[in-house]
């Protein structure tokens, strides 16, 4: 396909079934982010909506908001609210805790409905907190459960008689390579493992079908493409099939059957709230939601289209106008191989990617040699690549970026 010019993308948002959304966010002005696959930007509402909840619900109500303003039944409501998003019914998704805490509760319960088996198998790559949980949970069981990580291309012939889950990374944060979430899950399933996956890089850009591919068990994120602000809490899905059997082992009080009959013993609630650990985030809820109500009338088919869309037109616009530079695509080229965000390769990504920032191109960096660009279909424009890509292709001509100041690693890339 041969690169669009602006005239062709500024009629491509014009037809654009969700570019009224746009509207919904406090963008700043002179910014093209591309960096909503790491941080969503901001809604509108969410100010409002967390004012409300500190100088009125909390500032009025005081304790009372836990029943008046029904803050007790936050995590079930929100939760409904994605299963929509995700392919999944209201009772079998619940916000709580953090991805990484909830991925710890999700597999450490797999293995309990699994007996005699005693492998966790995952792929080498695979976002680092998965791997360090995972590593966390083979330390705990000492001996009795073994980590395998195996490369991508393996991991179907990995899956034996031993694994008892398969834990991925739907989409992946590097590469933005997507698994086939239906086809491992059935395999899996056929050799008797259960699946786990990680939607964090999905959930909020694609049209993601939990019940659809047969799936077990999923963690999110609520800060990415949800747009619940930074450290969001997270969701956790467990299919109905598996919620009596699945016992969470941080059995904190909030994900007992009657918290406040104060018992000595611990009694696990039915459904999906016995994956409720500890009080919930309140205000970091109320920010959730907001973002969450924005995607009440979105169809999740055309949200998936029109992020690998943007994606498509980014990768031809930059290897048509940018490849004299030798920025080499690191994701799939297939878009539906793909998730909603690109990686290109460059010896010089990070200084690259931090003149692109001084211009008002947010994106992101991933070591060694990754400049990662993400598409969010709710707020991003067609001609925001173009633009996009002037810019890089500025940065690159005038070699802007090796400059000293952009050598000098930020603590957060």
């Amino acid at each position: 396909m041969s690169a669009p010019t602006r005239e062709d993308l500024a009629r491509l948002d014009a037809a654009d079934p969700l570019a009224a959304l746009r509207d919904a966010f406090d963008l700043p002005a002179g910014v093209i982010y591309l960096d909503g696959n790491s941080l969503g930007a901001l809604p509108r509402a969410t100010a409002a909506r967390v004012a409300d909840v500190v100088t009125r619900q909390w500032g009025e109500g005081l304790i009372r908001s836990w029943n008046t303003n029904g803050w007790i039944e936050a995590p079930m409501r929100v939760g409904a609210k994605i299963a929509p998003l995700i392919g999944a019914a209201p009772h079998e998704v619940v916000v709580a805790d953090s991805t990484s805490v909830n991925l710890f509760k999700l597999v450490a319960g797999a293995l309990t409905v699994r007996p005699g088996r005693a492998t966790i198998l995952t792929e080498r790559g695979n976002f680092p907190t998965d791997l360090y949980m995972l590593q966390g949970i083979e330390a705990l069981f000492r001996g009795a459960v073994r980590l395998k990580a195996v490369a991508a291309d393996d991991l179907p012939a990995a899956i034996d008689a031993d694994v008892a889950a398969v834990v991925l990374t739907h989409v992946h944060y590097k590469s933005a390579r997507r698994w086939p979430m239906g086809a491992i899950t059935r395999l899996a399933h056929g050799r008797g493992a259960l699946t786990v996956w990680d939607l964090s890089h999905s959930a909020g850009a694609l049209a993601v079908d939990l019940n659809g591919a047969g799936a077990d068990l999923a963690v999110g994120c609520g800060y990415k493409y949800l747009n619940g602000g930074p450290g969001a809490p997270a969701f956790a899905f467990v299919a109905e099939r598996h919620q009596a059997a699945l016992r969470s082992p941080l059995s904190g009080w909030m994900g007992h059957a009657e918290p406040f009959a104060f018992s000595d013993a611990y009694v696990a609630a039915p459904g999906i709230r016995r994956q409720l650990c500890g009080t919930p985030a309140i205000l970091g809820l109320a920010a959730l939601e907001a973002g969450v109500d924005l995607f009440a009338k979105v169809d999740m088919t055309a949200l998936e289209a029109k992020a690998l869309a943007l994606g498509d037109r980014f990768i031809d616009l930059v290897e048509a106008r940018c490849g004299f530079a030798g920025m080499r695509l690191a994701s799939p080229r297939e878009a539906a191989a793909r998730g909603s965000h690109v990686a290109f390769a460059h010896r010089q990504a990070y200084a690259i990617m931090q003149a692109l920032i001084a211009r008002g191109v947010i994106g992101d960096f991933r070591a060694p040699d990754l400049l990662r660009f993400g598409f969010a279909p709710l707020y991003l424009r067609f001609v925001d690549v173009w633009d996009a890509v002037t810019i890089m292709r500025e940065v690159l001509e005038s070699r802007d970026y090796e400059h000293e100041r952009f050598g000098a690693f930020s603590a957060v890339t």
